[in-house]
């Protein structure tokens, strides 16, 4: 039996190597979409259209690799929302050889000359994942999506009409690597009444927040209006809980630990008119990212500090307030470290997923003669559904709250 060769084609042929020609020179089967095998109609190869019957095409490539050259002819990266996947699955790995290329993605991100690791790529292509792309949509900057001829740019934008989504704009890619290749960015409203040509891809990116209605700051801010790292952000329901534990005052100095998007220490500013914000993060992405929001929301009395943890909160102001959104597995250290600093009928409030941490610190917050208490909360959001609206969870969150010298806990 032979081994099936898999050539990602890139963009067009014009990105195939010498060693890619070499192998579909040698092919006696030739298997790909219709438009790839176009490009190679004089080849005596016998072809196989891949088309909607997957299994048939398998079957069919299992036939032939017993004593024929197999050679598949994918887009962009075979095993980037490719078929790639599917043919180690189905043939096993010892009898696929990928060959890797361009990625439309890669290639759309090349033409709006913008880095392309910190986004996220949903694919529409013969696949119900609408559910998936919203999401993805909530928690990240950009999101790439690969369309098909019924999810279409135009629906897309119809889409995102209907479930209310704003500060999004869509930069369509048409025909990437071809004499006929265009690309613009575009408003939902625009979109939804226009025709794109196949194939394409979208790239979803949230608008930069610089009118006045950023400066509408609110408690529990949706979470797509904070700049921050693939879901790394006190989700917005959570935001408010965390606050109302908080009891913020006007003129008092808060402690935001391990901040990430800063969003709690942005929200506290509503609170906070007269004294002092501290958020401490050592992640230099999401560092920017506090100071990207800090600067939206206009927040004057919000100091950014690189730290890590428990390290570096000797030099800062002494807290009536702090907030841990973030220890890990330094935890407690935190905890012991930070808690030496806060005032006298101070408060700390921690929130975590990691049900160990939990016990881990109400035990640390006890033995220093902390009042504790906690609460579980479970935020359940409503996703639309064909004929009508369903509720999704989101990972339940241990808030703890603790006072210094044993004031009523709020």
């Amino acid at each position: 039996m032979k081994q099936v060769f898999v050539i990602g084609m890139g963009l067009t042929p014009e990105d195939l190597t010498t060693t890619h020609l070499k192998l579909i020179k040698d092919a006696d089967v030739l298997i790909g979409g219709k438009r790839h095998l176009e490009y190679f109609n004089d080849h005596a190869a016998d072809k196989k259209e891949i088309g909607k019957d997957l299994k048939g095409v398998i079957r069919y490539i299992t036939s032939k690799m017993r004593k024929n050259n197999v050679v598949v002819l994918a887009s962009g990266d075979p095993l980037f929302f490719g078929i790639g996947s599917l043919l180690i699955k189905s043939l096993g790995p010892e009898n696929v050889v990928i060959y890797p290329n361009i990625s439309t993605v890669a290639a759309a991100f090349s033409r709006i000359k913008e880095p392309w690791n910190d986004i996220a790529v949903v694919s529409l292509h013969g696949r119900n994942s609408e559910r998936e792309l919203f999401s993805k949509l909530d928690t990240n900057k950009s999101v790439a999506v690969y369309t098909d001829p019924q999810k279409n740019p135009a629906w897309l934008a119809k889409r995102l009409l209907e479930k209310g989504i704003k500060n999004i704009k869509m930069c369509i890619f048409e025909q990437l690597g071809t004499e006929s290749e265009r690309f613009d960015w575009y408003e939902p409203g625009q979109a939804a009444d226009m025709n794109f040509s196949q194939p394409n891809l979208i790239v979803l990116k949230r608008h930069s927040f610089q009118s006045e209605e950023n400066k509408n700051l609110h408690l529990g801010m949706p979470d797509n209006r904070y700049e921050h790292q693939k879901g790394l952000i006190t989700k917005s329901e959570v935001r408010a809980i965390i606050i109302s534990r908080l009891c913020l005052s006007d003129n008092h100095i808060l402690w935001d630990l391990g901040a990430g998007s800063g969003s709690i220490s942005i929200e506290a500013s509503l609170f906070i008119k007269k004294g002092r914000i501290v958020s401490v993060e050592q992640n230099q992405d999401r560092i920017n990212d506090i100071k990207a929001n800090k600067k939206r929301f206009n927040v004057k009395n919000m100091e950014v500090v690189q730290a890590v943890l428990p390290n570096g909160l000797e030099d800062l102001p002494e807290p009536d307030r702090i907030f841990i959104g973030g220890g890990g597995r330094n935890l407690v250290k935190i905890i012991d470290t930070a808690s030496e600093y806060l005032k006298p009928d101070g408060v700390i409030v921690i929130n975590t997923v990691i049900l160990s941490n939990v016990e881990a610190a109400l035990k640390t917050l006890k033995s220093k003669g902390f009042k504790t208490n906690i609460v579980l909360v479970q935020i359940h959001r409503g996703q639309d559904m064909p004929w009508g609206e369903r509720l999704e969870a989101l990972n339940p969150v241990w808030i703890i709250s603790a006072i210094k010298q044993g004031l009523p806990v709020p």
